[in-house]
């Protein structure tokens, strides 16, 4: 089956300019079996997704809810969670990536880097204090980004190939223009997350190829200097303003185990995922798991 495994939508994506029908239109028009929304921090692109999922046009069609999660320390990283859940916590940035590898893989979810290689200031090998030592806890890497250079994406492969996990392309788009550049062929079939899941944990075969852009002017302007420490100011610098905000906000997600949601963990009086582990709250207002 085909995917498109990294796409921005205009819903959850300040920064996009396609809309989930859109996306779904073009990428049936291709020949697509799906493609997964991965918007910055939030779940707002999946919930129109699940408004217009139930049309019969798209009955065929599969949409993979995800994110793209920005970390304190590790860039942007991909992250599914099994069917119906949508996780709170999700849509605070700025986590460590231990504890991000933590609460995901407590909730059965799978999580790997966007564009390892790719600009600094917001991929996993442009930060100089990251833990390598976490690479073997990735589920996955993003090893073709149909906006990234084909240096940056052979280097990714290499990556992949060293850690023994499965590759994933994206095209990353946040325009029309860059839809069905990138593809993700799955041995498998593929109709929900938790398929996708299954799928990666199991070691079916996953094959990741596309098209790279070129490099555009706004890629030149991140690329440079100036516009690295420009992202670092603005980022790190203003997270720093609303730093407390954010820690208040993940301290009222963050809680113990609870034994009504997790009986079958036995209790242990250091396990650093007693400490991590979120809730299992959902986006909705309503405490109701999400069907389709």
């Amino acid at each position: 089956m085909k995917f498109d495994l990294h796409c921005h939508t205009k819903e959850g994506s300040l920064d996009s300019r396609v809309s989930v029908r859109e996306f779904v239109h073009k990428f049936m028009a291709l020949g697509f079996d799906g493609f997964m929304i991965s918007d910055h921090n939030s779940y707002k692109g999946c919930k129109a997704w699940d408004a217009i999922k139930d049309d019969p046009r798209y009955r065929n069609f599969c949409v993979i809810r995800g994110i793209e999660y920005d970390t304190k320390d590790a860039g942007h990283i991909l992250v599914i969670m099994p069917d119906g859940l949508y996780l709170r916590i999700l849509s605070i940035r700025g986590m460590r990536c231990s504890k991000l590898i933590k609460i995901v893989h407590f909730f059965g979810g799978i999580l790997g880097p966007a564009h390892p290689f790719g600009v600094a200031s917001s991929s996993l090998m442009g930060f100089k204090n990251m833990n390598m030592r976490l690479m073997r806890k990735f589920d996955f890497i993003e090893t073709f980004n149909t906006c990234e250079s084909p240096e940056s994406n052979r280097r990714a492969a290499i990556l992949a190939e060293d850690c023994g996990v499965p590759t994933f392309a994206g095209s990353d788009s946040h325009v029309s223009e860059y839809i069905g550049m990138a593809c993700t062929e799955i041995d498998a079939d593929i109709r929900c997350n938790n398929d996708l899941i299954a799928a990666v944990k199991s070691g079916t075969k996953i094959t990741a190829g596309g098209t790279e852009r070129g490099e555009s002017k706004k890629a030149k302007k991140k690329e440079h200097w100036i516009g690295i420490l420009s992202f670092k100011l603005y980022n790190r610098g203003i997270a720093k303003l609303i730093s407390p905000y954010r820690k208040i906000k993940r301290r009222t997600l963050l809680r113990p185990i609870v034994h009504n949601n997790v009986r079958h963990i036995r209790r242990k009086k250091n396990t650093d995922i007693r400490k991590y582990v979120v809730r299992n709250r959902y986006s909705n207002d309503s405490n109701k798991k999400m069907s389709g």
